[in-house]
């Protein structure tokens, strides 16, 4: 185990180690970039900078066998155990997009001397828990995920936390949907008292025909960025659907690139933030339509509702066209309750505080509804009012 900071890493050991490192592009791509700050695009809503100038422990890459389980679980960045059937192992990786937006997209690859890959041959059901137990440490990994043309697959990720506090955790996907193939990922991630700090950095290729979905339910009181990067091919599809509740002075939320190349490309991308206390939600989301993808069909909208006089949606839905044949829209509403809808409840003999709840909670629902498995439904359904009855709304 030795001690890492983020921001020598850039400035010394990386510039030591350019003529001589194997992943010397990623060097290049970080330096040039930058380490995220407040002035980063990306990054301008959350507080980056003081988790990176952090020093953590880190250890080297020393993965153990990977036994069969239920379930896929990757433990402080290592896989544990993993389903028969479902190929799961190490592997180097040299498909970094090296357009991507975020440096430390690049900066987790350099970190991880190997990815996960997750090779899925057939239609799966799959279960990915991601368990942290390691304070003060940074904890880098990336998963690969590819599946095979014609196959339809999910992946329900969750998250565990024990004894992580002041960790920061790297990670993310780089996912490649095949021709013909339609691949859904649902995220439920409930972090509460500093549990642990978190970077989600995807990048997804979705080929011709294909579909992915991605909903992400993130909920609690701790603060976390995701961004992603999503490229659409011929006739692709990607539905993307982000729901937020967050408490005390949590500063999270998405930042997306989805990126239509091919013809008859179609996107959808709701956000539902419910926001109390101080927290701050975040969806700044820019949907890019290419000159190669004429009849492209996309709609992007964002919703918030302010419970606290302290709490801030920064909301930017944003459109990038270079054609004219296309359908596109986009929008973002901010406010409070409906005053109308609860004097309705009222006047039904319903409290004022059960009928927040209720409003609240049928806000919330209009997105966990598009879940279509059931039991997962209910265990989002479950972390929402976990996360939501925390809360006294009276």
């Amino acid at each position: 185990m030795r001690l890492i900071n983020l921001t020598q890493l850039s400035a010394i050991e990386l510039d030591e180690c350019r003529n001589k490192h194997p992943k010397h592009a990623l060097i290049e791509k970080v330096q040039t970039l930058g380490l995220p700050t407040r002035k980063s695009e990306a990054y301008r809503y959350v507080e980056v900078e003081p988790l990176l100038r952090e020093t953590y422990e880190y250890a080297e890459f020393a993965p153990k066998p990977i036994v069969y389980g239920e379930k896929i679980i990757i433990e402080d960045g290592y896989v544990t155990t993993a389903p028969k059937g479902i190929r799961v192992y190490y592997s180097d990786f040299d498909d970094v997009n090296m357009n991507h937006y975020d440096p430390l997209y690049f900066l987790g690859h350099l970190l991880s001397p190997k990815v996960i890959m997750i090779e899925i041959d057939g239609d799966s059901d799959i279960e990915l828990l991601h368990r942290f137990t390691k304070s003060n440490t940074l904890i880098s990994y990336r998963i690969v995920i590819k599946n095979q043309t014609n196959r339809h697959a999910s992946i329900y990720e969750y998250f565990e936390s024990k004894n992580a506090q002041n960790s920061l955790i790297l990670y993310g996907y780089d996912i490649m949907v095949t021709q013909d193939s339609t691949l859904g990922i649902i995220k439920n991630q409930t972090i509460n008292d500093n549990a642990y700090n978190m970077v989600a950095s995807h990048n997804v290729k979705v080929g011709k025909q294909a579909s992915m979905m991605l909903k992400t339910f993130d909920f609690g009181d701790s603060s976390a960025l995701q961004l992603l990067n999503i490229e659409l091919d011929t006739h692709a599809m990607v539905d993307t659907g982000h729901l937020l509740y967050l408490l005390g002075h949590a500063k999270r939320g998405t930042v997306s690139k989805i990126v239509h190349k091919g013809e008859h490309t179609h996107s959808t991308q709701e956000a539902k933030n419910i926001l109390d206390d101080g927290a701050r939600g975040i969806f700044d989301a820019l949907i890019k339509v290419e000159q190669s993808a004429k009849y492209t069909k996309t709609r992007q909208n964002s919703k918030a509702i302010l419970l606290g006089e302290g709490s801030f949606m920064v909301a930017k839905p944003q459109l990038e066209i270079y054609i004219d044949e296309l359908e596109a829209s986009h929008g973002s509403t901010t406010g409070q309750l409906n005053n109308n809808q609860l004097f309705y409840l009222q006047s039904r003999g319903i409290s004022k505080i059960e009928a927040r709840k209720m409003l609240i909670i049928a806000f919330a629902n209009t997105l966990i509804e598009t879940i279509r498995d059931g039991r997962q439904q209910e265990k989002i359904q479950k972390s929402f009012e976990e996360a939501f009855y925390k809360k006294d709304l009276s």
